[in-house]
């Protein structure tokens, strides 16, 4: 098969297209004919070595990707209520292996598109952040019909599937923040938020509302302010780092027990693998928003071999919506 391989952690550059022999899925896996594989911000840091001495994570070499869409190529053992040929798309596995022609994932992680009317591109790209967004929503930190949501860093590949989600659970409304740089883009977003405004300038710009939810995969000086715009027994959901400020987020916990407010963590690798049971009713909810055009996200279609450019792209903020490989 056709793979990108990491050679060592390091720059862009460490990324080469090579050969690699086929996998073969083992009992209660699944075997899928890549064709489309979707680059995140945690393949970058995954390469990069950030997170190297964590537990699970790969060293190299390895094969990056975790979502990826394709077709049933083979099943393994045991394996039921598939069929080879069917489209599917995988969620995040083991953090490696998506960017190749062919990969295997368990079968609790696969879920079918077949009778769903998405293209495979748009698949990769948002069907799977739109399930594990909400199981975030559902289970970690329990959103109610009627209540409101602010999503931080509202175009990002994670944040981009928070408000169709959110408004197929019943959110009363959705505000979204981005840098100024992406206000533009925002104003032409075809996601469905009720206003999108320059992070900057928080909380000034937001005139005093507060909202019940908070998601943010920013990080940094956005996640210090959080706080600050939750309602009474608000929910602060901390989903990511895109900002790259790995010091002390600065929160303050007098403010979460005097105000009665949660902060609550979703990492979609650690949490999944160990609630497969939560895969399947968030697949149904995820796959109608998408159907339905409430996750309607900018797609960019590259070659497998242009794996590096796509990682520049990330790393400098240049990318506009998510980037999909294909082989």
């Amino acid at each position: 098969m056709k793979a990108v391989q990491v050679s060592r952690f390091g720059g862009p550059d460490v990324l080469a297209l090579t050969e690699l022999p086929d996998p073969e899925p083992g009992p209660g896996r699944i075997a899928i004919d890549v064709t489309h594989a979707a680059v995140g911000l945690i393949d970058v840091y995954i390469r990069q070595g950030l997170f190297k001495d964590a537990e699970g994570v790969p060293q190299p070499p390895y094969v990056p990707g975790l979502e990826v869409a394709g077709t049933v190529r083979a099943l393994g053992e045991g394996v039921t209520g598939f069929a080879v040929g069917e489209k599917v798309v995988a969620l995040p596995g083991n953090a490696s292996g998506g960017y190749a022609s062919v990969y295997v994932s368990d079968e609790a992680r696969v879920v079918s598109t077949e009778r769903h009317d998405i293209d495979p591109a748009l698949a990769a790209a948002v069907v799977p952040n739109a399930i594990m967004a909400h199981v975030a929503l559902t289970r970690a930190i329990h959103l109610s019909a009627g209540e409101s949501v602010l999503v931080h860093g509202a175009l990002g590949a994670f944040a981009a599937t928070f408000p169709g989600v959110a408004r197929q659970l019943g959110a009363s409304r959705v505000v979204g923040t981005v840098r100024a740089g992406r206000l533009a883009a925002a104003a032409a977003t075809k996601l469905p938020y009720d206003a999108v405004v320059d992070s900057a300038r928080l909380p000034d710009v937001l005139d005093g509302e507060k909202f019940d939810v908070v998601v943010d995969p920013v990080g940094g000086s956005v996640r210090t302010q959080s706080l600050d715009l939750l309602a009474p027994s608000g929910r602060l959901l901390l989903v990511g780092n895109a900002g790259g400020d790995w010091g002390a987020a600065g929160i303050d916990g007098n403010q979460i027990w005097l105000r009665n407010v949660t902060v609550a963590g979703f990492n979609a690798g650690a949490y999944l693998p160990a609630h497969p049971e939560s895969i399947r009713p968030a697949a149904e909810v995820a796959l109608k928003a998408v159907a339905d055009g409430l996750v309607d996200t900018e797609v960019e279609i590259l070659p497998l071999a242009e794996a590096a450019t796509a990682h520049e792209r990330l790393e400098s903020h240049t990318a506009n919506g998510r980037i999909v490989l294909t082989p």
